[in-house]
């Protein structure tokens, strides 16, 4: 098929690129002339394993292109999706003026049938919207439809998400629209759940708020570990084992970030305000979320007592491995609340510096973890990256100032650490 990928982002980009390895000419379009110059030149602005080579690959092929022309785009393609950001407001609630101007875009360009597939993460209801500025600015009255595909990737494993889904949720309105969604995503074999616009909608809102709330809970265990001695890692090993609640998501540790969780998570309770219903769970994962920060600032308060002109060395800015992404990333607090407390701070992370040196100052990058730790009192791990895992050790105690490790991700075995000689704090365990 020919299809439109509208925004160049995260979900847009991996979208457009797995599309086009399916076999589909693919037109990507994006606002941001850079942005569009870079990904014409096989420069692929987001780190994402693999995807740089999936984009070179296909644009060799001549299946995948990219421009700032929206008009181009939407004219030589039957199937639009639209994946432009939908940020939060003060309040939690998304910010949909990117998808009201493309969809309003899209209504005065189009000369023949499309199918209008809302991406992005939107509230219940915006489909409704969506069909109601197309149809107010469809100057030529062509028919077209709307449908909700919400995405469920996960960044640092986006691209096999999308070509081994759990499921494929599409919400449709006609006949027409479903068997188009379902022949484009036939190649991929993955159960498909075809429901209306405000099912699919909800979907995807409540699936990532109710895993956003399976790391909360998990936090909050961990808490009670802490005061009774029990050890989190095995409490959560024994409870993921049945069946009815499995393994996954169910890691202490300094809480979630991201784009996607806090996002959403605050965007669902707005709406469940709207609509009349106090979403109390809700807004105490949010809340236990925002502590596990501030707890492992006390952790290192414990460790040091005094914050005040200690140099403390940061392994991990990006909220997760795998990803230079660091919108949201709990690194983010926790450097600001030691920097305000007068400590210095040096850091490294695989990825995500380039971004965090435009977001935190008065940091020292380093080249390595070891330089990170050379002469501070104190060594946090704040994302599990897997370079941080198969760490000397040894060669980490002998260049601290003081053989002080906070381990915010639990990587590091607490009996092994104490033999090692390290004064060593994680989360939840004894």
């Amino acid at each position: 098929m020919n299809i439109c990928v509208i925004g160049t982002g995260y979900v847009g980009l991996v979208t457009g690129a797995c599309f086009a390895e399916l076999g589909n000419k693919v037109t990507c379009v994006d606002i941001d002339k850079e942005k569009i110059n870079h990904l014409k030149k096989g420069v692929v602005p987001i780190y994402e394993p693999g995807l740089a080579e999936l984009v070179r690959k296909n644009q060799k092929r001549r299946r995948i292109s990219f421009t700032t022309d929206l008009k181009e785009g939407v004219r030589s393609s039957a199937v639009i999706f639209i994946a432009v950001g939908t940020p939060p407001k003060d309040n939690g609630e998304a910010d949909l003026t990117y998808v009201e101007n493309v969809s309003r875009q899209i209504a005065e360009c189009m000369r023949s049938y499309k199918l209008i597939v809302e991406k992005s993460t939107v509230p219940v209801e915006t489909g409704e919207r969506i069909k109601y500025t197309v149809e107010i600015n469809n100057r030529n009255k062509v028919d077209f439809d709307i449908a909700s595909n919400p995405e469920f990737l996960r960044e640092g494993s986006a691209i096999h998400d999308f070509m081994h889904p759990d499921r494929i949720v599409i919400g449709v309105e006609s006949k027409g629209a479903r068997e188009l969604l379902v022949e484009l995503y036939k190649p991929l074999k993955a159960p498909l759940v075809v429901t209306d616009l405000r099912s699919a909608e909800i979907i995807k809102h409540a699936s990532n708020s109710f895993l956003a709330t399976k790391i909360s809970f998990i936090n909050a265990i961990s808490n009670v570990c802490e005061r009774t001695g029990a050890d989190v890692k095995k409490v959560a090993e024994g409870m993921g084992l049945d069946k009815r609640i499995g393994r996954s998501f169910l890691e202490a540790g300094v809480g979630f970030g991201g784009f996607c969780f806090p996002k959403d998570l605050g965007a669902f309770i707005h709406i469940c305000e709207k609509v009349g219903y106090d979403f109390g769970l809700l807004r105490e994962t949010e809340k236990i979320n925002e502590a596990q920060k501030r707890l492992l600032v006390k952790k290192i308060h414990d460790v040091l007592w005094i914050v005040k002109g200690k140099t403390i060395g940061v392994l991990g800015l990006s909220f997760k491995p795998n990803t230079d992404d660091i919108r949201f990333a709990p690194s983010l607090d926790i450097i600001a609340a030691l920097q305000q407390e007068g400590a210095k701070i040096k850091a490294y992370d695989p990825k995500a510096m380039e971004k965090a040196a435009a977001v935190v100052k008065n940091v020292k990058f380093c080249k390595n973890a070891y330089e990170a730790a050379k002469d501070a009192n104190c060594l946090v791990v704040v994302t599990e990256w897997d370079e941080f895992k198969k760490l000397d050790l040894k060669k980490i105690k002998k260049v601290l100032r003081q053989p002080l490790l906070v381990d915010g991700r639990n990587i590091y075995e607490p009996e092994a650490m104490k033999a090692l000689g390290f004064k060593y704090v994680s989360i939840g365990r004894p």
